[in-house]
């Protein structure tokens, strides 16, 4: 699949404690007085906030004690006496959570450094952000004395969203929230289809159980992935892209329209056909890196360390689709799809425009090119937006 990343994910901050893997926690460690969330995946900072509540807000009364404050509108005053006032019926700790705190946090960052400091012992204050950056004294601080969960989705190696990640979560979610098992080529099906969005691939699981037969043997398979999620337009998507990445360019244009013509995004279909093309441009570098340090790597075990599901038959049919494109044109994906994302999202973002951008990179695949022919293709010049 090869997702972009997101602009911000877990690699890179030992200090911070992944969504996933505090979520998974079977018990909540002590709730220290200052909490941050931040990241740009909604459930995970919902859940992780729930988890939160339910640790430090105990007993029948316990949600008296809880406060929400918006962090565009709060004033720092507003927030200290609401950390500082006790709950005449809840009892126990008292929580403070500010969503969307980024300005909060920029306007009174000495005023929060300083409350690292003396944090009111009885008082939990959550601040709900998108952007932590790491090499902010507060966020060392908070490495020392607080909690700090990261809500993005983790990346890989190659600079995408590590996909495994996402699908050990899915199958975790099934079992758990949904008493369905979940297969694993399901599982990277409706990935594929939905996307690395948590809320929306949470709500097709829901769906799923509830068709995957009776409760005690609730079984999600592909086929009914593919029934019950794709629908024909994501039947005739995959189809485009395999027809695209076996080089059958009229087959794929065709497809391609019939998409478009029923109100398919172009955008959206981009995304799907570069799921794949990532992983095989990851591969060919694998097999340059190899040969500039003079050792040999076969193609299926760089397709395996690019990401491709290790089944036989996932394998075989990758390696023959990228034998297809061949070297000269694998080398030149990244750049095609860059030019394609630019292209969608700035100078050819209206009218026909995007179909071309479609067009051209199907075009690009095809048999009818011969690889070294696609590798002096220039460029089409693209505005940045």
């Amino acid at each position: 699949m090869g997702f972009a990343r997101p602009s911000r994910y877990i690699c890179g901050m030992p200090d911070a404690t992944s969504a996933f893997e505090f979520l998974a926690r079977e018990k909540t460690p002590a709730v220290p007085p200052l909490c941050v969330l931040f990241g740009d995946e909604p459930l995970l900072m919902r859940e992780s906030l729930d988890r939160l509540r339910a640790a430090v807000l105990t007993g029948d009364d316990g949600e008296l004690s809880f406060t929400a404050l918006d962090g565009n509108q709060a004033e720092l005053r507003e927030v200290l006496d609401e950390l500082a006032t006790v709950s005449m019926f809840g009892g126990g700790r008292r929580m403070v959570a500010l969503a969307g705190a980024d300005k909060f946090v920029s306007q009174h960052r000495q005023a929060l450094e300083d409350y690292c400091q003396q944090p009111r012992p009885l008082s939990v204050l959550v601040l709900e952000v998108q952007s932590w950056p790491a090499n902010t004294r507060l966020y060392k601080r908070l490495a020392e004395s607080g909690l700090q969960v990261n809500c993005n989705l983790p990346g890989n190696r190659f600079g995408d969203i590590d996909e495994e990640s996402v699908i050990k979560w899915l199958a975790v979610r099934a079992e758990k929230q949904y008493q369905a098992h979940l297969d694993p080529e399901a599982a990277e099906l409706l990935l594929e289809i939905v996307g690395p969005q948590l809320g929306r691939l949470d709500q097709e699981l829901a769906k799923l159980s509830l068709l995957a037969g009776s409760e005690k043997h609730r079984k999600i398979t592909r086929p009914l992935v593919q029934h019950a999620v794709g629908g024909w337009r994501a039947k005739t998507a995959w189809a485009m892209i395999e027809a695209a990445l076996d080089g059958q360019a009229a087959t794929a244009l065709v497809e391609l329209d019939r998409l478009l013509l029923a109100g398919e995004e172009p955008i959206a279909l981009l995304a799907m056909m570069s799921g794949s093309l990532r992983r095989m441009a990851a591969a060919t570098r694998l097999v340059e890196h190899a040969e500039l340090q003079r050792r040999r790597i076969s193609l299926p075990e760089a397709l395996r360390e690019a990401g491709v599901t290790p089944k036989k038959f996932v394998l075989d049919k990758t390696e023959r689709q990228l034998r297809q494109i061949g070297r000269d044109r694998a080398k030149h994906i990244y750049r095609w799809l860059l030019e394609a994302d630019l292209a969608l999202k700035g100078s050819s973002s209206s009218g026909d425009k995007p179909r071309l951008v479609l067009e051209q990179l199907i075009v690009r695949l095809s048999r009818i090119l011969a690889p070294a022919s696609a590798a002096r293709l220039k460029p089409t010049p693209v505005s940045v937006p």
